[in-house]
């Protein structure tokens, strides 16, 4: 007997083919680089790449294992060539959040690895923010074992390494993440009806900022609360202090102008978008995307994102 060998697709089958991964790479990416944008430029370098050297796929059942490769090194690439780090204080200035209506077009079950892959705690944005701390080789050897469920001998493929390199890489990525991850705490006391509690929560946090309310504002905050605006650094910590940089910016004011919020979801976490109708201004536009973290109840967390991402989450331009 004779074995056919594999013949390559033409260019609209294999666009077809590799087009069904794209929202998972583009997760990958994401993962690997903490920004919505770079990953979209790191995702069209992988189907670059892909079609270039679409005659090394000898197999069509190793395709999805393939573009992982591909898009793992064309990451690490974009790291070598654009190094960055935290600031001392761990911020990731480049950070951007990925909207969940999008997370959604990768569709499975528990049992299903692209299902398996955006499980909460390694989207979140506590996680990203945490992996962006891992010097690269590290970053990518944890996301394709911990998160894709790669084994030691597939990762050093991937990576072309060794195995002894891979097993090595990850023990020190994974206390790294022990090390920069915060504690994880409860969301909700246990027997909450998470969503209702979540809606309320949220509708005080929309209904004191349109009013607005600054002390009614601060009751729906943990007492630790933290806030962030990446790109621009700094970090406001306790409600006290984060209320007041928000009204010394001009929260309240008439100046300020009016604003209006509409409820979305970021990295599986809930988030507002703020529309502000300053003085002389045509409407309420797009002024922010808060991404919030819930712990016991409270808001416990604020990352804070500039109105170019209101087109990525779909979100009306004015209102």
């Amino acid at each position: 007997m004779t074995t056919t060998p594999y013949t390559a697709p033409d260019e609209s089958a294999f666009t077809a083919g590799v087009q069904r991964h794209r929202r998972e790479l583009h997760v990958h990416c994401y993962r690997m680089l903490g920004s919505f944008e770079e990953s979209e430029d790191a995702v069209q370098e992988t189907f670059l790449r892909a079609w270039r050297r679409r005659d090394t796929l000898k197999e069509p059942s190793a395709l999805r294992a393939w573009l992982y490769k591909i898009a793992t090194n064309a990451c690490l690439d974009a790291l070598d060539k654009r190094p960055r780090r935290p600031t001392a204080s761990g911020e990731v200035l480049w950070l951007q959040p990925y909207p969940d209506e999008l997370l959604e077009e990768i569709a499975g079950d528990e049992d299903d690895p692209e299902a398996a892959a955006l499980s909460k705690e390694t989207i979140e944005l506590a996680y990203i923010v945490a992996i962006q701390r891992l010097v690269p080789l590290q970053r990518a050897v944890l996301i394709l074992r911990d998160v894709l469920g790669c084994s030691a001998n597939e990762t050093a493929f991937v990576l072309e390494t060794s195995v002894a390199a891979v097993n090595s890489a990850l023990r020190r990525a994974r206390a790294a993440m022990r090390e920069h991850l915060p504690e994880r705490r409860s969301e909700w006391a246990p027997g909450t009806d998470v969503t209702a509690a979540e809606r309320e929560l949220l509708e005080r946090y929309v209904r004191y900022s349109e009013t607005p309310d600054p002390e009614a504002l601060k009751r729906v905050l943990a007492d630790d609360v933290r806030f962030s605006m990446p790109p621009e650094p700094g970090i406001w910590q306790g409600r006290d202090a984060v209320v007041q940089g928000w009204i010394d910016g001009g929260f309240g004011s008439e100046a300020f102008g009016s604003m209006r919020c509409l409820i979305t979801r970021a990295n599986r976490q809930p988030a507002v978008a703020c529309y502000v109708h300053r003085p002389g201004d045509d409407g309420h536009l797009p002024m922010a995307i808060d991404v919030l973290t819930i712990a016991g109840g409270e808001i416990a967390d604020i990352v804070t994102f500039g109105p170019s991402m209101f087109g990525v989450f779909g979100l009306p331009p004015r209102l």
